[in-house]
């Protein structure tokens, strides 16, 4: 936490740097117009790029795959167009670097790379209260039977995933809240 701290510092003093120096090689008012021209040419592109991805996205579904590229091409879009937005000069650049697909594909495969690594490491994906463990036996074809679908949890034994009877749900925990109205 403490690095983005300092990282959200030093691009915060590095903007205000240019913006001045800007402001003194331009004018002001001409500094004020070139950061609000960034910002609408960004938008501009970012939709447009933003579009093209989702058009990607909608194809590798149609082909029966999972759009992996285009989803994380969509979050370095919406990176960029954060970055674009924000009024300034280095971060409409790293924005504007992040809407060209040439170096949104280097930055995608770096992160693929670095998320591959972590995965492999780890084994299973691990979150606050969560442990996911890996996929043992898939054998639903659609979501009518996804409940013959195997779940395994590390240990070498699958789960069996499906439907919940009543008997087996035990009893509602919220019912028990006593909200207003209720004793």
């Amino acid at each position: 936490m403490g690095i983005l701290f300092v990282l959200f510092l030093v691009v915060l003093v590095g903007e205000g740097y240019l913006i001045l120096a800007f402001a003194a090689a331009l004018g002001g008012w001409n500094t004020v117009g070139l950061i609000v021209l960034t910002s609408m040419v960004g938008a501009v592109l970012v939709r447009r790029e933003g579009l093209s991805v989702l058009r990607r996205a909608q194809e590798s579904l149609d082909r029966g795959q999972i759009p992996t590229n285009e989803l994380i091409n969509g979050v370095l879009l919406l990176v960029a167009a954060a970055l674009i937005l924000t009024p300034g000069f280095f971060t409409a650049g790293v924005g504007l670097l992040l809407l060209f697909p040439p170096t949104r594909a280097v930055v995608r495969e770096v992160l693929k790379h670095r998320f591959a690594g972590r995965v492999k490491a780890a084994g299973t994906f691990r979150g606050p209260g969560v442990r996911f463990g890996q996929w043992t036996d898939v054998s639903a074809t659609d979501i009518t039977n996804a409940g013959e679908a195997g779940y395994g949890d590390g240990s070498g034994s699958a789960i069996e995933l499906g439907a919940v009877s009543e008997e087996d749900a035990g009893p509602d925990d919220d019912s028990s809240d006593a909200g207003p109205g209720r004793r």
